[in-house]
């Protein structure tokens, strides 16, 4: 079997244009991918094409590490973002074809199932008025979905420091949104990178007694003995990995110890063999997984190939049954989260197929996320009349 070709597609939505990719067979099998890019979609379109030309058309897709190392290596350059990203669309499309072909599931392929349940977690939930009224109601609709975590960033635009007044508005969000999912529920606690070290210790410790499941991205990621300072003076688990796009790249953050859970991106990393290759290193230094996964239904597919198969896979995120949840048309057979968690499927290869009719209907857009302008500006809390 050999590759003849790919067709991309892009769905577009005002915060994140997803591209998926349709690797085509000369035996008539198509695989899909799928990566989620910020502003960087172009790029990651105009790889594809010389990747195909150069190192796609006529390999193996059954020899996906022969693949990804040309594809990584091929061109003497130093594989980052748009790269990874794009080697992981091809890979995840390879994987499969390989289980059509060989009708099984790919976490069969991968070694074998070790759980048949995968936990959930909802983010995009929380895109509404920023007060504590509204968060509460939010928080228990995304309650009564089901689902028995979720994620939430309560800090608005802080950046690098959040003064005493925004402080206590983020206190007083959690505080809501703990009243509405009780006890039981996992609360993750999400930084996006954007705070001092001292400034992400005082938040953690003013928000320790609602119990977050972890700290996320504390501190921008490119420094790694800021993450370790934060570390070392919080007594909650610490996550972070969604900006780190090679596996190599982790063998830091693994040395340090200065975080809990890593939270690879499949989309953005290589692919569903490069992340469980990562899972495995992590299983050695005794850290859990919980990949980034703000993409489609696709890549929530092939993430939870890793999740069926990694034994210190904790979670996934999910964002498709919050955010443009009307995209979520464009792939049949997308995974569904049931009393909060994805259920084991038997499908050949990912188990999914992109409806590119459905997808034309999205159609490729500027798309914006910026934690400090338009978009959570709106957010902000209100100001009382008398002020």
């Amino acid at each position: 079997m050999r590759i003849t070709g790919i067709s991309t597609y892009v769905v577009g939505t005002p915060w994140r244009n997803l591209t998926y990719v349709q690797v085509h067979t000369d035996e008539g099998i198509t695989g899909v991918g799928e990566t989620r890019m910020l502003g960087h979609t172009d790029a990651l379109l105009g790889y594809l094409r010389e990747a195909e030309a150069n190192h796609i058309i006529g390999s193996d897709p059954f020899a996906v590490e022969d693949l990804v190392r040309r594809m990584k290596y091929g061109d003497y350059g130093r594989a980052g973002e748009i790269v990874m990203s794009g080697i992981a669309v091809i890979e995840m499309a390879c994987w499969d074809i390989k289980g059509k072909a060989l009708g099984v599931p790919v976490w069969q392929l991968l070694g074998g199932k070790v759980t048949d349940k995968v936990k959930a977690y909802a983010n995009g939930w929380y895109t509404t008025e920023r007060t504590p009224e509204a968060y509460h109601k939010a928080a228990q609709e995304v309650m009564a979905r089901g689902y028995k975590a979720l994620k939430i960033d309560p800090f608005g635009t802080g950046h690098f420091e959040l003064d005493h007044e925004q402080s206590l508005y983020a206190v007083s969000l959690i505080e809501a949104v703990r009243d509405a999912i009780g006890p039981e529920a996992e609360l993750m606690l999400e930084m996006h990178g954007r705070f001092s070290p001292a400034t992400a210790v005082r938040l953690a410790h003013e928000l320790a007694p609602f119990k977050p499941a972890w700290l996320e991205e504390p501190v921008p990621p490119e420094n790694l003995k800021a993450l370790e300072k934060v570390a070392a003076k919080v007594d909650m688990p610490v996550a972070t990995g969604e900006r780190i796009h090679d596996r190599i790249e982790f063998r830091e953050l693994f040395e340090s110890q200065a975080v809990d859970i890593i939270q690879p991106d499949v989309g953005h990393i290589g692919g569903i063999w490069e992340t469980r290759k990562l899972a495995a290193t992590a299983e050695t230094h005794y850290m859990l997984v919980a990949p980034h996964n703000v993409g489609g239904s696709v890549l929530t597919a092939a993430s939870l190939q890793v999740g069926f198969t990694a034994p210190n896979f904790k979670i996934l995120e999910h964002f498709n049954d919050f955010a443009d949840a009307e995209i979520k048309k464009v792939v049949k057979g997308a995974p569904q989260v049931v009393d909060g968690y994805f259920h084991l499927s038997d499908a050949p290869g990912l188990g999914v197929e992109l409806d590119t009719d459905a997808a034309a209907e999205f159609p490729q857009q500027q798309a914006r996320f910026d934690l400090w302008a338009e978009g959570w500006e709106k957010r902000k809390p209100k100001q009382k009349e008398d002020q």
